[in-house]
């Protein structure tokens, strides 16, 4: 998102906003929007445009589990790439290792 809009409110801020009256959102004009107004919304957004395209119909849920400190030896190019993307690279890594998780024991049951 563009940095410009960012606004932050503590939680007890927000609760005296609204009592006061003070919301700042259109709840009319957004229940108003049809699906194709919401669509081409985000196209003409260029916050959205990464994902415009994706194919959510194969999309799972994910619930955390708890995680487990461990060190593990990674290829250096391997480990560039993920941190390259920014923070949360260690949980890409862990959606990735999912994913072939998932698929072996699909192939193995399939």
């Amino acid at each position: 998102m563009s940095k410009e809009r960012i606004v932050r409110y503590t939680f007890k801020e927000i609760e005296e906003k609204i009592a006061r009256g003070e919301s700042k959102t259109d709840w009319a004009r957004v229940d108003a929007k049809t699906d194709e107004d919401i669509e081409r919304d985000m196209r003409d957004d260029p916050d959205w445009q990464e994902f415009l395209n994706i194919d959510w119909s194969k999309a799972v849920m994910v619930i955390p589990k708890k995680k487990k400190a461990v060190s593990i030896r990674l290829d250096e190019d391997v480990l560039d790439y993920f941190q390259s993307s920014g923070k949360g690279y260690q949980t890409r890594i862990n959606a990735v290792l999912r994913h072939f998780i998932n698929d072996q024991k699909q192939q193995k049951s399939g």
